[in-house]
């Protein structure tokens, strides 16, 4: 299957400095791709770059197949939040910003604007002056207003910042629901404990670089293990036709079998293609700790690498 959205080897650079640097990644239609990471860490500027706001030092992006720096017209097929909240006129109501949303983007029906203002739960609202809604509620307009065209790629720039608890469950059943339909979800945010339960992937950036993806795919019961060689192991159990999928992540290979007694095929499966088997344990994943190890990593090598030469151990 063809990408949605796909950048190889994307840099961004403002004077001296860099911004985004070598970034390879991919979405693909029905993924929900959260980009994670701290402040500064380069995330709104991918966004800008991938959905065209902002054009790239080096390197390519592609959406739907298309440049959409050389090919403006296929944004017409992409909704977007980009640095919100959303802006909106606040003497209007939120009925008559997304109308004017709707004319605009041309081809969509009046029914359009009501029914994902049902989605995002804003009927009740639709009828006042958006200067009168919470952020929490600009926010959920915001995602309304990327909704209406029904479009191929949705991105969005921290769309629960501002939210209340409740709010933010009910964007992320919007996201789900999005990608369910054939939608690709690019999405920046700080929410780590919740994106596990609605994200099909994770990308962590720090300084600009994409320093390593987390595949949250078919959450449900599935094994880990740790071995001298997780490439080897990852392609030996992804051959197997009791293995349902199998990634690597960090030092450890995860993957989820067709039933649970196939659990018993592992060791021997792995020892007879010369890799051995360290650990062996059902797979509980904690995003957040992964995240601070993987940065905690990150800051130990780039410090090890300032170091000069006689200060080292």
């Amino acid at each position: 299957m063809q990408p949605a959205i796909e950048t190889h080897t994307l840099n961004k650079r403002y004077g001296q400095r860099t911004i985004v640097h070598d970034l390879t990644f991919a979405v693909h239609p029905g993924e929900v791709y959260a980009l994670v990471g701290p402040n500064g860490a380069g995330k709104t500027t991918l966004i800008r770059l991938v959905s065209g706001l902002a054009f790239p030092t080096s390197g390519t992006v592609r959406m739907l197949g298309e440049n959409p720096h050389e090919t403006p017209s296929v944004r017409r097929r992409l909704g977007a939040v980009v640095e919100a909240p959303a802006a909106f006129y606040p003497y209007l109501t939120g009925r008559s910003n997304l109308l004017l949303h709707a004319r605009l983007a041309g081809g969509v029906a009046t029914s359009r604007v009501r029914e994902v203002l049902d989605q995002v739960e804003l009927g009740h609202a639709a009828d006042r002056k958006v200067g009168v809604y919470s952020l929490g509620m600009r926010q959920r307009l915001g995602v309304a207003a990327a909704l209406l065209t029904r479009p191929g790629v949705l991105i969005l720039d921290e769309p629960a910042s501002g939210m209340d608890p409740l709010s933010l469950h009910l964007v992320h059943r919007v996201l789900r629901d999005a990608a369910a339909s054939g939608t690709a979800v690019l999405l920046s945010t700080h929410h780590l404990d919740e994106v596990v339960a609605y994200c099909s992937h994770v990308g962590i950036m720090e300084d600009g670089a994409l320093i390593d993806e987390v595949d949250l795919r078919d959450r449900g019961a599935r094994v880990r293990v740790r071995v001298d060689d997780s490439e080897a192991a990852r392609a030996t159990l992804a051959a197997q036709p009791w293995v349902q999928i199998a990634f690597v992540r960090g030092r450890d290979v995860v993957f989820a079998l067709d039933e649970p007694r196939a659990v018993a095929h592992v060791a021997g499966c792995l020892a007879a293609a010369g890799v051995a088997l360290l650990e062996l344990g059902d797979d509980s994943f904690d995003l957040r700790a992964y995240y601070r190890e993987r940065l905690q990593q990150q800051w130990e090598k780039r410090t090890l690498a300032d170091e000069p030469v006689w200060g080292r151990p």
